[in-house]
């Protein structure tokens, strides 16, 4: 077991060993808590207000305990010792033996500070007063005890038992051995810990909120529906949920108190919560733990998603509205390869058209070598590989594109030569042609204007790698036929693709949800409140996250990130997408990411 340190009162030298350890309140979070240290061999005093509440918080446990030992993953014995090593109490005296006590109430600073001044005065003065706030002042919290040196926060993630991250909060008086000592402790417990200043939000729920905020934003005006914005943010960045799902998971009024405290603390209009999430919470529209949110399911507390009015009928699927057979695309790079290699395994005859014929001939062996390794791997049978390849034709000349009836343009993101390729697609392609651009950033509509036929224009955003990536994200302007729309979301589902629907703007669904999340924690990192590993290790243990901002963001490459959130900021001028400074530097200094072997990371060793 762990030693941790005194308060700097008159026990400077005689820390003792824990063995016990406190939590207050056992609902879901606290009751989780619990069983975390009681799985790693502490004694466990659980206090509620009452009796009934108690017993709710003793029936959570067992339930969390019968379901690990009904997957395997734990033995009843175990189980059976585990409970045992918990002690449930309406009766805070009883916590006088803890050496640490972790408080998991509501969120309500008045509720806590009075918690921890009745605490003050039972446990002994070197025991540690811990918090699982996970937005309210632990400094203000502590000025509720004579002791604030010793207050800390907990920051646990939800379910406890399965989350591996915890938020260690230090204040300005938090000594150094406590911080040490608790950081310690949370290693035992299985978990990684991360310490981070006293500030609302901390490190995860800073740039998850503005995040999640941003997408309710997005939902109620109207930008995109709950299962486009859910699925782009799924399929196009692999994250484990929607952010609506995860609001609904989270609890609408859980997610109000913790980004008005934020507002509150920073006056940052991003944190500001969009008027929809006051409404449905005065609605009573929690998410799941009432049964309605964003979604509706199937009764309170439970996961499983029930159709309502706005979920998509079998009468909403999009069809194919305009005959489509034989599929131009241009460009020769990755993204135009797998288009080709999409559109060619998606049973599509397929016209590529290069500027030279070695770039032509380069295309080919990409996309071959591609489904060889498909092969391979036991993914495609090869009479499929070799029908596919059948169905290339390769060009250096865009006059061979006549015949299409649908063109997909995946060349340079510049606005000058994209323009003048669709003037010519114009002059070349037949009447009801469609013209598709892929292009993740630029106005759709400008490229749509250049020609005599902007109904026909549409963006079709794949991501990379495009065999792989399963989002596509058809984007339509304002001058888009709706047959032009639905053909092209028809089509994408034929070539296996998840099609989402988004107007014409800046970053469409997932660039603008997704930049200014990278873009606070660069600010984050400028600010020195924590590491690029801390805040990569908080995004990826705490939120379940692929990657981290940062891991991310070298990967993307710094040039592209910083071009990205220049265009969302000139389209929607909200200071807050302005690019951090640190970014423009990095640029500037050449420092790109990977590509170039050095970025927030040295990748160069």
């Amino acid at each position: 077991m762990t030693t941790l340190a005194e308060s700097t009162d008159s026990a400077a030298d005689s820390a003792r060993p824990i063995t016990t350890v406190g939590v207050v309140g056992l609902g879901t979070m606290g009751a989780g808590i619990a069983e975390v240290f009681a799985r790693h061999g502490f004694s466990v005093i659980g206090v509620e207000r009452d009796d009934a509440a108690a017993e709710r918080g003793h029936g959570h446990l067992t339930h969390s305990t019968d379901r690990a030992v009904a997957r395997q993953k734990l033995s009843e014995e175990d189980a059976a010792a585990l409970i045992g090593r918990i002690r449930v109490s309406t009766d805070l005296a009883d916590l006088a033996e803890a050496g640490l006590v972790v408080e998991a109430i509501g969120e309500s600073l008045q509720l806590k500070k009075t918690l921890f001044a009745a605490l003050d005065d039972i446990v002994s003065p070197d025991a540690v007063l811990a918090t699982n706030t996970s937005s309210l002042s632990v400094t203000e919290i502590s000025t509720a005890t004579s002791h604030p040196g010793r207050v800390v926060g907990m920051h646990f993630f939800n379910p406890a038992p399965v989350q591996k991250f915890v938020e260690v909060v230090r204040t300005v008086v938090t000594e150094p051995r406590v911080l040490e000592d608790v950081t310690t402790l949370v290693e035992q417990l299985g978990k990684s810990p991360v310490v981070c200043g006293d500030r609302a939000g901390f490190i995860a729920n800073t740039l998850l909120f503005g995040y999640l905020n941003h997408a309710a934003s997005m939902y109620e005006t109207r930008y995109a529906n709950r299962e486009d914005i859910d699925a782009a943010m799924r399929f196009g960045c692999g994250y484990p949920m929607g952010p609506l799902a995860l609001l609904d998971l989270i609890g609408l009024d859980t997610a109000y108190e913790i980004l008005e405290t934020m507002y509150r603390q920073g006056r940052d209009r991003l944190h500001a919560p969009t008027p929809l999430l006051k409404q449905m919470v005065s609605a009573g529209l929690l998410g799941r733990k009432t049964g309605r949110g964003f979604y509706t399911y199937e009764g309170p507390d439970s996961p499983v998603v029930v159709a309502d009015e706005q979920t998509p009928t079998a009468d909403d699927m999009p069809a194919l509205r305009r005959d489509v057979r034989l599929v131009g695309v241009v460009g020769t790079g990755t993204m135009a390869s797998g288009i080709v290699e999409v559109m060619a395994k998606g049973g599509y005859d397929v016209v590529f058209v290069g500027r030279s014929q070695a770039k032509v001939d380069a295309v080919h062996a990409r996309v071959a070598k591609s489904l060889d390794k498909a092969v391979q791997r036991g993914k495609l049978e090869e009479s499929a590989r070799d029908e596919a390849l059948g169905r290339l034709t390769g060009s250096t000349s865009l006059d061979d594109l006549a015949p299409v009836d649908l063109v997909v343009e995946a060349i340079a993101e510049d606005l000058g030569v994209k323009t003048t390729l669709f003037e010519n697609l114009d002059e070349i392609c037949k009447p009801g042609a469609i013209l598709a651009t892929t292009t993740s950033s630029l106005p759709v509509i400008e490229l749509a204007r250049v020609t005599g036929r902007p109904a026909d224009v549409v963006g079709m955003h794949f991501f990379n790698p495009a065999p792989v990536m399963r989002l596509v994200e058809v984007v339509s302007t304002v001058a888009t036929a709706d047959d032009v729309t639905e053909t092209v979301q028809a089509l994408c589902g034929t070539v296996g693709k998840t099609a989402v629907s988004c107007g014409d703007r800046a970053g469409f669904i997932v660039n603008a949800l997704l930049f200014p999340y990278l873009n606070d924690a660069v600010k984050m990192l400028e600010g020195h409140y924590a590491t690029a590993d801390d805040i990569d290790t908080a995004m990826k243990l705490g939120c379940a996250l692929p990657m981290g901002p940062f891991e991310l963001l070298d990967v993307v490459g710094n040039d592209v990130s910083l071009a990205i959130q220049r265009e969302l900021y000139l389209e929607f001028r909200e200071p807050g997408f302005a690019p951090a400074p640190l970014l423009e530097h990095l640029v500037t200094a050449g420092y790109l990411g990977r590509k170039t072997g050095r970025g927030f990371r040295d990748h160069s060793r």
